[in-house]
Protein backbone atom coordinates (compact mmCIF):
# COMPACT_ATOMS: atom_id res chain seq x y z
CA UNK A 1 0.00 0.00 0.00
CA UNK A 2 1.70 3.08 -0.95
CA UNK A 3 1.35 6.17 1.41
CA UNK A 4 -1.71 7.88 -0.43
CA UNK A 5 -3.41 5.14 0.32
CA UNK A 6 -2.55 4.47 3.63
CA UNK A 7 -3.68 8.27 4.22
CA UNK A 8 -6.73 7.79 3.03
CA UNK A 9 -7.69 4.97 4.57
CA UNK A 10 -6.42 6.31 8.39
CA UNK A 11 -8.44 9.46 7.38
CA UNK A 12 -11.44 6.94 6.71
CA UNK A 13 -10.93 5.08 9.87
CA UNK A 14 -10.48 8.57 12.01
CA UNK A 15 -13.81 9.80 10.49
CA UNK A 16 -15.72 6.62 11.16
CA UNK A 17 -14.37 6.49 14.57
CA UNK A 18 -15.87 9.96 15.45
CA UNK A 19 -18.63 9.43 13.57
CA UNK A 20 -19.71 6.74 15.72
CA UNK A 21 -18.66 8.75 18.73
CA UNK A 22 -21.21 11.85 17.48
CA UNK A 23 -23.54 9.07 16.80
CA UNK A 24 -23.45 7.75 20.79
CA UNK A 25 -23.23 11.34 21.96
CA UNK A 26 -26.17 12.58 20.46
CA UNK A 27 -27.93 9.41 21.48
CA UNK A 28 -27.42 9.56 24.73
CA UNK A 29 -25.78 12.87 25.96
CA UNK A 30 -26.91 15.43 23.66
CA UNK A 31 -30.88 14.20 23.58
CA UNK A 32 -31.85 15.78 26.88
CA UNK A 33 -29.66 19.30 26.55
CA UNK A 34 -31.00 20.68 22.88
CA UNK A 35 -34.27 20.44 21.32
CA UNK A 36 -35.89 17.63 19.08
CA UNK A 37 -34.74 19.96 15.88
CA UNK A 38 -31.20 20.66 16.94
CA UNK A 39 -31.01 16.85 17.57
CA UNK A 40 -31.85 15.91 14.88
CA UNK A 41 -29.03 18.48 12.68
CA UNK A 42 -26.44 16.84 15.08
CA UNK A 43 -26.99 13.42 14.13
CA UNK A 44 -27.69 14.63 10.08
CA UNK A 45 -24.04 15.67 10.91
CA UNK A 46 -22.57 11.93 12.45
CA UNK A 47 -24.78 10.50 9.15
CA UNK A 48 -22.90 12.23 6.47
CA UNK A 49 -19.33 11.70 8.42
CA UNK A 50 -20.20 7.77 8.10
CA UNK A 51 -21.09 8.07 4.73
CA UNK A 52 -18.14 10.01 3.88
CA UNK A 53 -15.93 8.45 6.08
CA UNK A 54 -16.85 4.82 4.06
CA UNK A 55 -15.76 6.70 0.75
CA UNK A 56 -12.39 7.91 2.05
CA UNK A 57 -11.72 4.26 1.41
CA UNK A 58 -12.97 4.28 -2.09
CA UNK A 59 -10.36 6.81 -1.93
CA UNK A 60 -7.92 4.77 -0.53
CA UNK A 61 -8.20 1.75 -2.80
CA UNK A 62 -8.42 4.40 -5.56
CA UNK A 63 -5.31 6.59 -4.49
CA UNK A 64 -3.87 2.54 -4.51
CA UNK A 65 -3.95 2.17 -8.04
CA UNK A 66 -3.55 5.24 -9.68
CA UNK A 67 -2.64 8.38 -7.31
CA UNK A 68 -3.39 12.31 -8.19
CA UNK A 69 -7.71 12.24 -9.18
CA UNK A 70 -7.82 10.11 -6.35
CA UNK A 71 -6.20 12.62 -4.03
CA UNK A 72 -8.73 15.48 -5.28
CA UNK A 73 -11.16 13.65 -4.50
CA UNK A 74 -10.03 12.66 -0.95
CA UNK A 75 -9.22 16.18 0.18
CA UNK A 76 -12.48 17.30 -1.53
CA UNK A 77 -14.76 14.92 0.71
CA UNK A 78 -12.58 15.56 3.62
CA UNK A 79 -12.81 19.19 3.39
CA UNK A 80 -16.75 18.39 2.98
CA UNK A 81 -17.20 16.44 6.15
CA UNK A 82 -15.23 19.13 7.99
CA UNK A 83 -17.19 22.08 6.55
CA UNK A 84 -20.73 20.31 6.42
CA UNK A 85 -20.42 18.03 9.27
CA UNK A 86 -18.25 20.19 11.57
CA UNK A 87 -21.05 23.07 10.89
CA UNK A 88 -23.78 20.79 12.23
CA UNK A 89 -22.22 19.45 14.96
CA UNK A 90 -21.61 23.56 15.66
CA UNK A 91 -24.63 24.75 15.13
CA UNK A 92 -26.61 22.02 17.09
CA UNK A 93 -23.90 21.98 20.27
CA UNK A 94 -24.31 25.87 20.36
CA UNK A 95 -27.69 26.87 19.19
CA UNK A 96 -26.38 29.62 16.75
CA UNK A 97 -28.12 28.65 13.50
CA UNK A 98 -26.28 31.42 11.63
CA UNK A 99 -23.28 28.63 11.32
CA UNK A 100 -25.93 26.56 9.16
CA UNK A 101 -24.45 28.98 6.33
CA UNK A 102 -21.21 27.07 6.26
CA UNK A 103 -23.09 24.11 5.92
CA UNK A 104 -23.76 24.21 1.67
CA UNK A 105 -20.02 24.75 1.32
CA UNK A 106 -19.40 20.86 2.56
CA UNK A 107 -22.07 20.06 0.25
CA UNK A 108 -20.20 21.59 -2.56
CA UNK A 109 -17.05 19.78 -1.52
CA UNK A 110 -18.95 16.31 -1.24
CA UNK A 111 -20.44 16.83 -4.92
CA UNK A 112 -16.98 17.59 -6.23
CA UNK A 113 -15.34 14.47 -4.31
CA UNK A 114 -18.10 12.25 -5.68
CA UNK A 115 -17.40 13.79 -9.08
CA UNK A 116 -13.54 13.20 -9.11
CA UNK A 117 -14.19 9.48 -7.57
CA UNK A 118 -16.21 9.18 -10.63
CA UNK A 119 -13.59 10.31 -12.79
CA UNK A 120 -10.90 8.62 -10.96
CA UNK A 121 -12.45 5.51 -11.86
CA UNK A 122 -13.10 6.25 -15.30
CA UNK A 123 -9.26 6.65 -15.16
CA UNK A 124 -8.41 3.11 -14.07
CA UNK A 125 -7.23 0.76 -16.74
Amino acid sequence: MNDGARFWALAGAVNAFVAVAAGAFGAHGLRPRVTPRMLEVFETGARYQMFHALALFAVAWLASQREGVADAAGWALLAGIVLFSGSLYAMALTGVTRLGMVTPLGGVGFLVGWALVGRAVLALR
